[in-house]
This record gives C-alpha cells, structure tokens and sequence, in this order.
C-alpha cells in the first residue's frame, strides 16, 4: 500500500487492465437490461471482477501500511456515493456540475457497475465523516443516500480516465487548508492540523496486482483535461511514440527519452512548454527535473517535425495506410447503438467483417431515398461489399446479421413470388389459347437469386418500382451468370452502374416473348471469397472502376490451434430490438438531409487529400474517391436508422470504416493496380502505402533534390514541378529567392498526416 500521488492516480485510472474489467461490466450490465443475464447472476460477476481492480483510500493514509481503524490518518476527504440510478452522468450534469467547488468536490466519478456515481468532497471544517456525507446529502436532495462510507477504510475502486467525470487534482492531492473547505451551518471545531499535515497526498492506493502496468498512456493532464492534436488525445501519441522508439524507458534511460520525446512533442505543441508538461508522463522524475528537460528541449533548435513522431501521430488517427500496417485499423471500443446491436452475438474475430458486411441489405430497405453529396451530387444508398479471407476463416460469420435483416423483405417476396408462381401456372395450363392473362401487377422482388441470368435481371429490375434488388453470394465467381451470352463483362458493368447515379442499363430484343427494358440499376449485394480467389477475379478489371465502388473487408488469420469463436443465440428479442432500424429504413422517403454527415464527409475528404498530397500516392488517392462516397454513405443509412438522428458515435465509426476499407484496397489490389497504372502512365508511386516525399527531402533543397526524390520512389521527373506548386499553395515549403526550397516551421500544424 502505497500513498497516493499524481503519478500512481494515472498509473492506476490508466491501466490497461482497469479498462478491460470495467468494460466488461458495462457488457454484462448491457446483457441484464437486454434480460439476457439475471441481476442475481450480474451482482454475482460484478462482485468477483471488482476484485481484480486497484483500489484507493480516500478517507485515510495508514501507517506501517496497515488499513485499520486503527492505523488510519483522516485525510480531510469524505466519500459520497449515489446508487442504482440508470443515468450517473445526468445526474452529474443536472444536480452538481458547475458548482463542484462550492460543495468542495475534487473528484466524480461513475462507479464501475455503471449505474452509480461516486464523489470525493473536502469536508466542512469542524465534521466528521458522518455528518460530512448527511451534509452533501441535503446539499444534493438525496435522502436515500449511501450510509456505509462512514468507516476511515473504506475502499474505492479505480475506474478508467473515461469514467472520470470531474477532477481537481490540486486540490485532490493537496492538504485542505481552512478556506479550501465548503461552508456549513454547523458545530466547529480545531481539525486536528497534525493528521492534516502528515497526508500531503488525500489517499491511499492498493495495488492488486496486473491492474496498474503504466503511466506512460495518461490521458488526461493534471489540470484534469484531456489536451488534443487535431482531436488526437496526446496521450494516444505518446503512447505510438514510445511504441515505435522502443517501448517505455527503464530506470537510467528515463531522463534522456522523456527529453527527446519533449523535442518531438514541440512540434505538435506549438513549442508550448507548459502544455509539454501537462501532458509528459513522469516515470517517477520529480517536477524539478521535468521542467529542467522540458526548458532544454524547447530552447533547441527548430528542425522538422520527427520521423518517428509523425508516425506516431498517423498511428494514432488510424489513417496510415503503409507496409508496416499487417493489420486493419482496430475497430472503435463505442459503436452507434445499431451496429452494437447487429455484433452483439458474433465473436469478437468477426465483428469488423460484419460491421461492414450488413449496410448492403440495411440500404435495400431504403426507397427512392438519396442524399446530397459534397460535390452536389443525389446518391441513393447504393452499397456492394465483398468479405476476402483465408479459407476456414468464418466467412459465413455474415449470413445469420444478414438474414435477420432482410426477413421483412423476404416475407413480402415469398408472397410476390407465390402470385407470380400461380400466374405462371395458370398461362401453362392455358397452352396456346389467347385469354391469357397478363402479368401480375405489383410483383415486387428484391432478393434475386445469385445465378440469376441478365434478362431476368432486368426484368426483376423493372418490377422493383424503385426499390433495391438485393442478393448475397457465397462465391464472387457466382456473378458471372449476369453477363449473359455476351463476349464483355457485363458483370462488371452492372456493379459499376449500380453505384453510379441516374444510371441506365438494358436489352432490346426482337422476339415478342423477349424483355426489352432500359432501367435503372438499384442493386446493393454481399460476396465472399478467398484472397487469392479474389485477386483473380478483379485482376483484369482493376481500372475499370469496380474494385473501388466495393466496400472490402477480411477476416484476420488466427494463430494455429486458436480455440473456436462461439456465437451468441440470435432470439426473439434480438428481431424486436432490431424492428425499430428496419422501420426507420422502410419509412423513409425523399431527400433525406443530414448536415452531421455532410460535414463528417468533408473533414474525411480534408484528411484524404492531406495524405494523397504528402506521399503522392496515386493508386491511394484513386480509392479514396470513391471510398469517401461508400463511407458517407453508411454515415446516411446510420443517420436515418437511427430516427433521423445522430449519434455521437457516428464519427468514430465512420472514420474507422473508410480507413478499413482503405486499408483492404491497398492490401489486396494495391500493389496489382500499381503495375497496371505504370502500363498506362509514365508517373507512379511506391508499391504499397504512401510515402512521405516532403519528408525525404532536407530542410532546404532544390528542385533537382525533389527531382531525385520522386525518381528514387519510382515517379517521374514532369511532376515535380506541380507537386513543389501544391507544397507551396498548402505553405508547406516557401521559395526562396536564391532558387531552393525551404520547409516552412509550422508544417504540423498544416499536416498532421505522414
């Protein structure tokens, strides 16, 4: 047991493993209200995992480390909890905040179950610990306060940074003094300054065991904020960074990493030295020797923002797209409300798959419904996706999601097909006499079988009234069947038409029993295929445009004698919960405008041009069209499903889909493309993800360095002189009037790509 500081709070809020518990309680207490656990089977889950949490004594320090009664030292601090409310932080928002000092609140937090919130106040001079918590309850109205907090042992467990709700680490860590201490009609009495003077820090911290492995990830500064780079937490970069540089310093290392990490942290800080030491994590240095290294690292001189912290910086914001990257980007911990519903029975291996391969058969359930796009285009939810993994990887893992959403559309195809099926019964029994009657009005079928031949598609097609044919294949080559008897790959024509607006597609034949039809293609499906099957398929179309209107994704490998993922029952409950979706979809019409969406789009297209720019990634920059549109697509369907709302989740999730999808164009076609765009074009680009030229390049250079430059990454010498104009619009460079070139200081700052 050790006394509490700054640094072991961090260390502890910060764990890894605090996290991981917490989370897992938040998914069991999610379980309960979905009724699939018990509360008598959860209070039982609870009670064992908040035994592997780290703990804090904020009533007392202990002497000889003993936590008694006996050995405690008030501390000055009293404890207050709230519980069994479904909403700790609307009650936060709407009985405390704003007016936390005046009830001497240091600290507020949600409790690890999630349906309490916890307090730690400086209690009124002259009470203990008992009137102290009756006192905050009449300043609170709770008269069904917690009683049990009275004992100077009392324990609190350690949550995660995001559960912290407010903190005052000043006074938190600090002695109360008399003035620090709320106002109370009440008896008064000397505290006793002895016990006071001996508890610098408020509280005692119980380490447990694995809780509590690092401090070099603390997320939030001591002032209690959580300080950003372009909406990148600096704790996330940290973290990279150290990563990428070796992993955190050992004892006798501590002072020469935390200087050069302070150096690469110059340029993402504006050179802002007190904002270096808010976020710099002290591996147990005392205050004097950080703002000595800091001081020194901010006097040095001005270079380029660092290799390693650029890296660290794009590894944070999940945008990399490079040879390093074996791997997709991690999908986000907090999900909109409906993908957490569609994953919440699939293993956690094949979530990401999922998450992507549901959005075709959600948008078929949209009609006559389009957004606007950012360059001014009407879209309507047009969505292909293809699954490409290893054989035995669980490609199947999509079919269950998939099924139960599309179940109303089917129900109504049965019926249409049943009336089709008795028509037909009817013409053939009727042989060649000329009552027959005519084709059923109405026939509206969308999920097509995946053999379907061209003439009956475009006869599915001209029956759809507007809506979105939909079909799901368990191999890519099934596609074939569309193109018919022609020599072309109409196939591939019709995945390109689908996604393209106010498309038209059709046949004309002479024979009267023919279909003749000119339609529009509203055609959204989902594929699977092996990796290597799937190269093949696409190897001869590659710029011709389907590969980069297909949303991809994979499956990763597992390791050898891996243990099985087990599914969770899709029930009764889980069609109820998803109802609700389907029917926002179904009931949609028109235009359906979403500024959240829109804005989301630009910032997206912002951060891919950004990166486009800088490594002259051609091949990338292709996919990115495109994968922008399917992103902000999904960002639509999320939006329209959800009531026409967004949800702060949204963002996230987006961002995290279009870097996925990126990230499997690369893998998978990137390096194929490359060759064949070299056949056709003298100008080229580095094989897989894109590099940084500007980076390769000194702080002054010429134009023959950049000339090298581009050559020794394959390119051609014609481009430079437009790549050295778009750095100086965007002042990365400035020119200079002796003829070179020089890197302009506040580069980051226009950046924050590789």
């Amino acid at each position: 047991m050790d006394t509490c500081t700054p640094d072991l709070f961090s260390k502890a809020v910060d764990s890894p493993l605090v996290a991981s518990i917490c989370a897992e309680l938040e998914d069991a207490l999610e379980k309960v209200r979905r009724g699939d656990m018990s509360r008598d089977d959860y209070d039982e889950y609870k009670t064992e995992k908040k035994k592997l949490l780290p703990v804090f004594t904020p009533h007392a320090t202990f002497v000889n480390g003993m936590r008694n009664n006996k050995e405690a030292m008030p501390s000055g601090l009293s404890m207050y909890d709230v519980d069994h409310i479904t909403d700790p932080k609307g009650y936060y928002e709407k009985r405390i905040k704003g007016i936390e000092e005046l009830l001497g609140v240091v600290l507020a937090h949600v409790t690890p179950s999630g349906e309490g919130l916890r307090l730690f106040f400086i209690m009124p001079n002259g009470m203990d610990l008992e009137k102290a918590q009756r006192w905050m309850s009449v300043q609170l109205a709770d008269k069904d306060y917690d009683q049990c907090v009275k004992d100077l042992a009392r324990c609190s467990f350690a949550v995660p940074r995001s559960y912290i709700l407010y903190i005052d680490t000043e006074r938190l860590f600090r002695t109360p003094k008399p003035e620090d201490m709320p106002v109370a009609e009440t008896e008064s009495h000397d505290r006793r300054e002895d016990n006071a003077a001996k508890t610098q820090a408020s509280a005692t911290v119980e380490d447990t065991g694995e809780a509590t492995e690092t401090i070099g990830d603390s997320s939030i500064a001591d002032d209690g904020r959580e300080y950003t780079f372009k909406g990148i937490p600096y704790r996330k970069i940290i973290k990279c960074w150290f990563d990428i540089t070796g992993g955190e310093p050992e004892k006798g290392e501590r002072n020469t990493r935390l200087h050069i990490l302070a150096s690469h942290l110059r340029y993402i800080t504006d050179n802002d030295e007190d904002l270096i030491r808010k976020i710099i994590p002290r591996y147990g240095l005392d205050e004097k020797e950080i703002n000595a290294l800091v001081h020194s690292a901010c006097e040095s001189r001005l270079y380029s923002k660092s290799r390693q912290m650029n890296e660290a910086v794009a590894i944070a914001k999940d945008t990399r797209i490079s040879q390093e990257q074996t791997r997709p980007p991690e999908m986000p911990k907090k999900l909109p409300p409906l993908i957490e519903l569609l994953l919440s029975r699939t293993p956690d291996i094949y979530k990401p798959a999922v998450a992507h391969a549901v959005f075709p058969p959600l948008a078929a359930h949209l009609h006559r419904v389009k957004f606007l796009y950012i360059d001014n285009e009407e879209h309507e939810a047009t969505l292909m996706n293809v699954l490409m993994a290893g054989t035995g990887a669980g490609k199947n893992c999509i079919t269950k999601p998939i099924n139960l959403i599309m179940a109303d559309i089917k129900a109504r195809d049965r019926e249409n097909l049943r009336r089709e099926r008795e028509w037909k019964e009817e013409v053939n029994t009727k042989g060649s006499n000329k009552d027959k009657s005519k084709r059923p009005q109405g026939l509206v079928i969308q999920c097509i079988d995946a053999d379907m031949t061209n003439p009956a598609f475009v006869m599915r097609t001209s029956e759809s009234d507007g809506h979105f044919l939909y079909t799901k294949l368990n191999e890519i080559d099934q596609f074939d069947a569309l193109k018919g008897s022609c020599k072309g790959n109409q196939q591939f024509q019709i995945m390109c038409l689908a996604f393209d607006p106010d498309n038209e597609y059709g046949q004309t034949r002479v024979g009267a029993q023919s279909i003749t039809e000119k339609v529009q293609i509203r055609f959204n499906w989902n594929a699977s295929t092996t990796i290597d099957k799937g190269k093949r398929y696409f190897s001869k179309v590659l710029t011709d445009g389907p590969v980069s209107r297909i949303n991809f994704c994979t499956i990763p490998e597992q390791e050898i004698g891996a243990d099985m993922p087990i599914y969770r029952r899709y029930d009764e409950r889980f069609s109820k919960l998803l109802k609700p979706y389907i029917d926002n979809l179904c009931n949609a019409s028109g235009r359906v405008w979403c500024q959240d969406a829109f804005e989301l789009a630009k910032k997206l297209k912002a951060e891919c041009a950004e990166v486009s720019r800088l490594s002259q990634n051609r091949v990338y920059e292709n996919f990115t069209f495109r994968a922008l549109v399917i992103a902000w697509l999904k960002a639509c369907v999320l939006y329209v499903a959800n009531g026409e709302s967004w949800d702060s989740t949204f963002d996230e999730f987006i961002r995290w889909s279009l870097n996925y999808d990126l990230w499997c164009k690369m893998e998978f076609f990137g390096d194929a493309l490359d060759k064949e765009m070299k056949k056709s074009s003298a100008e080229s680009k580095s094989p897989k993800g894109p590099r940084n030229l500007l980076e390769m390049l000194p702080d002054t250079f010429t134009e023959s360095d950049a000339i090298r430059v581009r050559q020794s990454a394959g390119m051609n010498r014609e481009g430079t002189l437009n790549m050295l104009r778009q750095w100086r619009y965007r002042k990365y460079i400035d020119h200079r009037s002796d003829g070179s070139y020089i890197k302009t200081k506040n580069l980051t700052e226009q950046t924050g790509n590789p």
